[in-house]
């Protein structure tokens, strides 16, 4: 049974899923009607040293880079007209066996493309949720549904793996920015120019 998180909570993976090795992160939201304006929201993974940034552009996962440098991340598909009602919206593969020992926790994030010019916030979007299930079962292991008001942002921070010991933990942050995909780079350190 999957265990419901609240804002600030944190859950060990590995403790009630021994052997645990490959995860599918899953998000899923449903953006209001905005007639003739379709919202596209993107997934993106950070993989953050103990500084918490990158050591590698290559750890920034996202549409325009699919793998990060050690191959443990895989990026999600690109979903270019908003949400759907039935299951994920995006997801993303790790190989927990696969992360560089650089790697301190993996920052899964969201952002909705153009925010700015087609006047959308994460107030708009309802039902957004970040999941993990078991890739060998298909087992959801958690899930945070994010609650709070996000008018003023156009980019979330939905939650964070991190790094315990040989262990893996999963953290519910719900953090609201407002600096679009271009300030999440730079707050984690990579190289946007």
């Amino acid at each position: 049974m999957a265990v419901n998180l609240e804002k600030g909570s944190t859950v060990s993976l590995s403790k009630e899923n021994a052997g645990l090795t490959k995860v599918v992160v899953g998000l899923g939201w449903n953006p209001s009607e905005t007639p003739g304006v379709d919202f596209d929201l993107d997934a993106s993974a950070f993989l953050l040293s103990s500084s918490g940034k990158v050591t590698n552009d290559r750890d920034f996962v996202f549409y325009g880079n699919k793998f990060s440098a050690d191959g443990s991340v895989e990026g999600a598909e690109d979903d270019l007209t908003g949400g759907s009602s039935d299951g994920d919206d995006e997801e993303i593969n790790i190989d927990l066996s696969k992360v560089g020992q650089q790697v301190d926790r993996i920052a899964i994030t969201a952002t909705i493309h153009e925010a700015v010019a087609r006047g959308q916030n994460f107030g708009q979007v309802d039902d957004a949720y970040i999941r993990v299930v078991d890739a060998s079962n298909n087992t959801e292991i958690l899930r945070y549904d994010l609650s709070g008001d996000f008018a003023r942002n156009d980019a979330v921070l939905f939650g964070e793996l991190v790094r315990n010991g040989n262990s893996w933990d999963f953290r519910a942050v719900g953090e609201g920015k407002s600096s679009g995909l271009m300030g999440l780079c730079r707050e984690f350190g990579v190289n946007v120019g």
